[in-house]
């Protein structure tokens, strides 16, 4: 008889819990900033790679060559979103041209 009151007790215990869970799932998203972010000038090897559509190692070979421009910070290497976009309508371009 025990044993059916403590599973009685643990089940009422598991509805609880289950419930204080579901609860906080309901929670709404934090609030977004008062100032959204001001749209980037420069950005890292890894976020001009995405921009591009290329992978982090073609990006830094086209930094090592030239063909793709960057400036460092510090130790930081940043590629300007000008320089991004020059390069991908250079790449348009060439491609035209030899079409």
């Amino acid at each position: 008889m025990s044993q059916a009151i403590n599973l009685a007790q643990l089940a009422e215990q598991i509805a609880q819990l289950a419930a204080a869970v579901a609860e906080q799932a309901r929670m709404p998203d934090p609030p977004t900033p008062i100032r959204p972010l001001p749209q980037r000038t420069l950005l890292t090897v890894e976020e001009a790679s995405e921009y591009l559509g290329i992978g982090r190692t073609t990006a830094f070979k086209l930094i090592d060559s030239g063909e793709l421009q960057s400036v460092t910070i510090g130790r930081l290497r940043r590629i300007p979103v000008s320089a991004a976009d020059e390069y991908a309508a250079s790449l348009i371009e060439r491609q035209c041209k030899s079409a």
